[in-house]
This record gives C-alpha cells, sequence and structure tokens, in this order.
C-alpha cells in the first residue's frame, strides 16, 4: 500500500509546481488568448451593432419614402379629381352649347317653315287668284258676249276676289 499512497499522495512541491503551471498557463492565456478573443468578439458586436443601425435607419428612410409616396399620390388623386371635375364641367358647358344651338337651329328651321308655309300660301292664293280671275274672264265674256281687255279682266278679278274675301 506505500506504493499506491505514493501514487495518489499529495506532494507539495509538485503540488506548488503545478499551481504555479497553472498560474503561468492563465496569465498567458490571458495576454495572448482572452484579451485577442475579448477584441474579436467586442469587434463583432460593434459591427452588429452597426448592423443594426444601419437597419434602422433605412426603415426609417423607407418610413419617411413611404410617407412622401402616399402625400404624392394623394396629390395625384387630388389633380385626378380636378382634373375630372373640369372635363365634366368642359362637357357640360359644351352640352349646354350644343342645346342652345341646336334650338336656335330648330328655331330657324321653324321659322323657315313658317315663311315657306306663308310664301306657298301667298302663291296658292295668287294662283287661285289667277285661276279665278280666267274663271271669271270667261264668265264675264260669256254673259257680256264680247272680248275683255287685260285692264277690264285685273279690275273685275280683284273685285271679285274682294267679294269672296268679304263673303268669310
Amino acid at each position: 500500500m506505500g506504493r499506491f499512497e505514493g501514487f495518489i499522495g499529495v506532494d507539495f512541491w509538485t503540488a506548488l509546481f503545478v499551481l504555479l503551471n497553472t498560474l503561468a498557463i492563465f496569465f498567458v492565456a490571458k495576454k495572448y488568448l482572452f484579451k485577442p478573443v475579448h477584441k474579436l468578439i467586442s469587434d463583432r458586436q460593434n459591427e452588429i451593432d452597426g448592423m443594426y443601425q444601419k437597419a434602422e435607419a433605412c426603415k426609417k428612410e423607407a418610413e419617411e419614402q413611404l410617407d412622401e409616396l402616399s402625400k404624392r399620390l394623394e396629390k395625384a388623386q387630388s389633380e385626378s379629381d380636378r382634373i375630372v371635375s373640369e372635363a365634366v364641367k368642359r362637357a357640360e358647358k359644351r352640352e349646354s352649347d350644343i342645346l342652345s344651338r341646336a334650338k336656335s337651329e330648330a328655331q330657324g328651321v321653324l321659322e323657315k317653315a313658317r315663311l315657306d308655309a306663308e310664301r306657298e300660301k301667298k302663291q296658292a292664293l295668287s294662283d287661285a287668284k289667277s285661276e279665278i280671275s280666267s274663271l271669271a274672264l270667261s264668265i264675264a265674256e260669256k254673259v257680256v258676249q264680247r272680248e275683255v281687255n287685260e285692264e277690264d279682266n285685273l279690275r273685275l278679278a280683284d273685285s271679285f276676289i274682294d267679294r269672296l274675301g268679304e263673303g268669310k
């Protein structure tokens, strides 16, 4: 068992040597491993923070652009509403002009038709007067048994027509 105790036993000098080696490894690791690893982690954290800041700035810029675009869209909508309103007003004015022109033309057509009817009435009266004159002249010739000259013919026709007009 002596050997076994020597194998498991703790030797002061060995323990001190292990402790000094552990401290030396710790200080070397701290100087050459912990600081670079810490710097690497810190740099990575700064990079990530920068990415978040850039993302936040991009998000803010996107929101500003969205606001600007919505304002532009609103402005375009109001402009299109104004244009449509003006087009409707122009169309209504044009419709009114066309209707007034059509009414005017219709009045002109009616006036022309009235004048034509009046002229045709006068022409018909003149034709009737002429026929009545001829008829009256024929009757007068037969009654008088002589030929009546043009002046007598006109005088007889006028008196006959006057008497017809009074008979109405």
